[in-house]
């Protein structure tokens, strides 16, 4: 709630009674838009009107003419000037002057107000250098987000529940009627005149001439340049070091195809496993060491180490092992069938025999025949 003097011409239709008091009937409110400084409507800035030269403020019928508002006009106090506060029993002994004295009615878009002065001071200031009549009085200012009153009106703010305070009788107005908002609160400074100049510093737009507040929105956006800065640096670390992950494991890649192309078997791996493999059973057989048919070649290694060196070789490794087997196996020979019936001799076997003594007899009988003939 904010306490507004709206001023109006109170020259016409004023009458001095015998007993020297002014009585008049005066405009004293009136509809529609009306210019307004934006530091007046918006001193604080809060709707961010304060450094707007006009702002548009709508008065609706509906509420100028309200049954609530119009009853808050009778016996309203007079005063010469506007008070520094609203006038209230505790001080209408010193700013009072008169009061509002009849029916208030309407008059067209406007409230008509029958008026009376009874201090002698208060009349000659309000015939001769306070003609005008300003109305005080509080409202509460709705801001519209759509700059528009609901019933379409252009406006940057409208008046509601319209609360008349007092009447005050000023000086003539400077080019017609003013408006002029006072806050509620006396002891609140008013406004500076000192003009202003924003600029935009980061995200942020600031007064030129208040320093404190642009080394606010510098120091702000120092910070958040620094802040991105750091940023970058974090993530072209973090760039480099995926980079580096990635050449590793292009590296490993690498590796194990490599690893997978020299375990590829060919014909000749094939063979070379198969000697491999059968030598090691020949070994093992040649040193007596008995062994399941589908043992691997490591298993029959084992096995020939197990039978030779006993509990000593129980926790020996792999390449312990096959060290030890080849150690073992180094003079074992491989059975040989056919070397070892050449060692022998010719051994000839059931009717082998017969049959090799009738052929060598043929065949001295056939060397012999030319002498029989």
């Amino acid at each position: 709630m904010v306490l507004l003097t709206d001023t109006l011409d109170a020259s016409n239709g004023v009458r001095i009674c015998a007993d020297g008091a002014l009585v008049a009937e005066v405009f004293a409110a009136r509809t529609g838009l009306q210019d307004y400084l934006g530091r007046e409507v918006d001193p604080y800035n809060t709707h961010g009107l304060r450094d707007k030269a006009i702002v548009k403020v709508y008065r609706p019928e509906n509420e100028v003419f309200k049954t609530d508002s119009l009853a808050t006009y009778a016996a309203a106090p007079v005063t010469i000037d506007h008070p520094p506060v609203a006038v209230t029993a505790d001080n209408w002994r010193r700013y009072g002057r008169g009061e509002v004295h009849g029916d208030v009615v309407r008059d067209g878009q406007k409230v008509r107000v029958p008026i009376i002065i009874r201090d002698a001071d208060a009349v000659s200031a309000a015939t001769t250098t306070h003609k005008q009549i300003s109305m005080g009085y509080a409202t509460e200012l709705v801001f519209p987000s759509d700059g528009k009153h609901p019933d379409g009106t252009a406006c940057d703010a409208y008046q509601t529940n319209i609360r008349i305070n007092h009447i005050a009788f000023v000086p003539a107005a400077r080019g017609g009627p003013e408006l002029r908002v006072i806050d509620e609160r006396p002891n609140l400074p008013p406004p500076s005149e000192k003009p202003t100049m924003k600029i935009r510093i980061g995200d942020a737009e600031v007064d030129a001439t208040n320093g404190e507040a642009v080394r606010i929105a510098v120091d702000a956006l120092n910070t958040k340049l620094s802040d991105s800065a750091k940023a970058l640096t974090d993530a072209q670390a973090k760039v480099a070091e995926q980079a580096t992950a990635l050449a590793a494991k292009d590296a490993e890649i690498a590796t194990l195809n490599q690893k997978v192309a020299d375990s590829a078997l060919t014909p000749a791996k094939l063979r070379d496993a198969a000697k491999a493999y059968a030598q090691v059973c020949d070994k093992a057989k040649a040193l007596g060491v008995t062994f399941a048919e589908d043992a691997d070649a490591a298993a029959i290694m084992k096995a020939v180490v197990d039978a030779k060196m006993g509990d000593q070789a129980k926790d020996w490794t792999a390449d312990q092992i096959a060290a030890s087997f080849a150690v073992l196996s180094k003079d074992a020979k491989a059975a040989d069938p056919v070397r070892d019936a050449f060692r022998g001799g010719i051994v000839n076997v059931g009717d082998a025999a017969a049959q090799a003594d009738a052929a060598l007899s043929k065949s001295v009988d056939d060397l012999n025949a030319w002498r029989n003939q």
